[in-house]
């Protein structure tokens, strides 16, 4: 056997596990937030601090995740994220109060944020396009694992023993995850060096940092209007300055020239779209099934598996499903199908038969599964070899920064419909939520819109394999022009 075929056999697991790790600590945190709470003694929702900074520090920093893999090497980075992932994952357990544990979320973040793209480069450019999404699914299955033990081992956890310890399950995860890496993953570099975008850094970076803290703090009563007013014109005014930044510069952090790829663009802005309604689900169903139900936390958990598990399902048949229908009907009908499944969370209550919540779960995780492997894999159908690195950059940073939106917007609307009234109120909690889910079915919904601009053909190098011809970059160029 051949070194290729050895690294295409193995490389799929060493990014699945990885991606296990990082999944399993985002669905065990969720799972303990109303654990958090008590313990640290500050009301649930002012805990989605604890989730948001992780996924901002990731937004932040996978900007520059493609030119540290280009400069370093993809084994070397890979490597050095999975040990500061570990690392600050026993800080987390270590935190005595809730600014620590955001410190160390933050630093968290920043681990995962080199740890997943330089993963989904390798396999990006190890494999073929007429594979691509094959090895992506298998790199998924794996790591589903994790959404599916993630609420449940969570739950035990918090039950027999304190919140604490859902950090250290991390600690031999990524010892055996460095090893894997230091066998198995190809060290690959750019095709040359290019230059830091140092000031394209600070402005998205900054841009995105201050626009996503006034989304947390929005509606807390800590900021007056006018200040409010003040800083989102000053977050709104960086990003503007990047993107006129990123039109002069050579070396852009993000190049934005790869939105005119038409399959490019509408993975990547459909996606966000769709992210900001299904974004807030992971904080808010633990809130609903804990608080509003009443369900202690390993229950909460039981119920969040049936979500992984058709996910974990959808991924033996997507291909064929993306073969049979094509992805702009997959995207169109999908996206309407994921907002129908938010807004059936409106009518669990108390007394809700639980195989009635099953089945929501399932249908829930089902249709998410099909929309993120569509979006995830047709963004890289018309990108050529040389810009997959950027591509792959850009694709992330948009993904956890929608996510990052998402799960604010979710909070936020969740704030607005409870008002004043107390958070420990369980029938005014519920109310809130369910008028929240069915507000995020109406965003999901409205965001199918951004699929229609998709063609028949589009994605046919990927779905259907070496069959269809993959059409080169600089002609898509033309091709999107012309059609705009």
């Amino acid at each position: 056997m051949s070194d290729t075929d050895i690294t295409k056999r193995y490389l799929p697991w060493v990014v699945a596990t990885a991606l296990f790790m990082e999944q399993l600590d985002s669905t065990i945190v969720n799972t303990a937030i109303p654990s958090m709470a008590i313990s640290l003694q500050v009301t649930p929702l002012s805990l989605k601090a604890v989730v948001t900074s992780y996924i901002l520090s990731l937004a932040v920093a996978i900007p520059i995740s493609g030119w540290m893999a280009d400069r370093y090497g993809t084994r070397r980075v890979f490597m050095s994220a999975i040990g500061i992932f570990t690392l600050a994952s026993v800080l987390c357990g270590l935190s005595v109060n809730s600014p620590m544990l955001v410190a160390a979320r933050l630093l968290q973040g920043l681990g995962a944020a080199m740890m997943m793209p330089v993963g989904r480069l390798t396999i990006v450019r190890t494999f073929p396009k007429a594979e691509l999404l094959t090895a992506m699914n298998f790199v998924i299955i794996p790591a589903l694992i994790g959404p599916l033990l993630g609420p449940t081992v969570g739950g035990l956890i918090v039950h027999w023993l304190s919140w604490r310890e859902i950090f250290f399950i991390n600690v031999p995860v990524g010892l055996a995850a460095v090893w894997l890496a230091h066998r198995y993953m190809p060290d690959s570099h750019g095709d040359g060096p290019r230059p830091l975008d140092v000031m394209g850094l600070i402005l998205f970076g900054t841009g995105v940092a201050l626009l996503s803290w006034l989304l947390e703090v929005f509606g807390e009563h800590k900021l007056d209007g006018t200040s409010f007013a003040v800083l989102l014109f000053i977050a709104c005014s960086l990003l503007a300055a990047y993107v006129w930044h990123a039109g002069r510069e050579e070396y852009p952090l993000l190049r934005l020239a790869l939105f005119k790829i038409r399959t490019f663009r509408v993975s990547v802005l459909g996606g966000f779209a769709t992210r900001l309604g299904v974004g807030g689900l992971p904080f808010l169903l633990p809130l609903l099934y804990q608080l509003g139900l009443g369900l202690p936390a390993w229950q909460s958990g039981l119920l969040m598996m049936p979500a992984a598990a058709a996910a974990m399902g959808m991924k033996f048949i997507a291909v064929r499903v993306l073969n049979r229908f094509g992805y702009r009907q997959v995207l169109v009908v999908n996206t309407v199908l994921i907002g129908v499944t938010i807004g059936m969370f409106s009518f669990v209550q108390l007394g809700t038969p639980p195989y009635v919540i099953v089945a929501i779960s399932l249908c829930q995780g089902f249709f998410n599964s099909l929309q993120f492997s569509s979006m995830n894999s047709i963004a890289y159908a018309d990108v050529d070899q040389k810009d997959s690195s950027m591509a792959s950059t850009m694709a992330s940073s948009m993904q956890q920064l929608s996510m990052s939106f998402g799960l604010a917007c979710g909070s936020l609307i969740t704030a607005w419909y409870l008002g004043d009234m107390p958070q420990t109120d369980r029938v005014v909690l519920t109310s809130a939520l369910h008028n929240a889910f069915l507000t995020l079915a109406g965003l999901t919904i409205v965001s199918s819109l951004t699929f229609w601009t998709l063609r028949k053909e589009d994605g046919e190098s990927i779905s259907r394999g070496s069959k269809v011809a993959t059409v080169p970059v600089k002609q898509n160029l033309q091709q999107s022009d012309a059609a705009e």
